[in-house]
């Protein structure tokens, strides 16, 4: 098969197949929506709330505000630091449970060509598969909320340094 030419391309076909991938990935993205919720619920959230707190460009956050989204920040980053290794471990088990549906699969074939063979235990492995992607889309999820949370934090800390340097600067000024 030869490349495509752009005007045989059946865009009904297409728009079809367009509107395949998108069902097959609504239903994958509310499973890695269910399977990460429990893991950063709390995280999320006051992130939410250290966003609506910046919504307002006017009144910057207090001091008082900087440090509890620092100590908040750090023992939620904690948390699903942890949660996130603990969901490591069922990304590993999926990918094992994967392996383990397609091995016994195609050892039991046979009869057929080696691409037969792989192709009829991939089909039988399936469900396994597509479990495993959910599985390690949630697991890099989560790790990148829980990096983007300690950027978050790092930056809280920033200005708060930054602004005690002015703070003292202007009070050593003033005597």
């Amino acid at each position: 098969m030869g490349a495509i030419r752009l005007n045989e391309i059946n865009r009904i076909s297409v728009s079809g197949i367009q509107i395949k991938v998108e069902d097959h990935s609504k239903v994958l993205s509310d499973i890695v929506n269910e399977i990460i919720e429990p893991y950063c619920k709390d995280l999320d959230r006051y992130v939410m709330f250290i966003k609506e707190c910046l919504h307002d460009g006017e009144t910057p956050p207090t001091n008082d505000e900087l440090d509890d989204f620092c100590m908040n920040l750090s023992t939620l980053i904690y948390f699903a630091g942890g949660m996130c290794e603990q969901l490591g471990i069922r990304d590993d088990i999926s990918k094992a449970v994967y392996k383990e549906v397609y091995n016994d699969a195609r050892s039991a074939l046979s009869e057929g060509t080696i691409a037969d063979k792989d192709s009829i235990a991939e089909l039988q492995a399936q469900q396994e598969q597509i479990t495993s992607v959910c599985y390690n889309r949630a697991y890099r999820i989560v790790k990148a909320k829980v990096e983007a949370a300690q950027e978050l934090l790092a930056s809280c800390k920033k200005v708060l340094t930054r602004r005690t340097q002015e703070w003292e600067l202007t009070h050593l000024q003033g005597r």
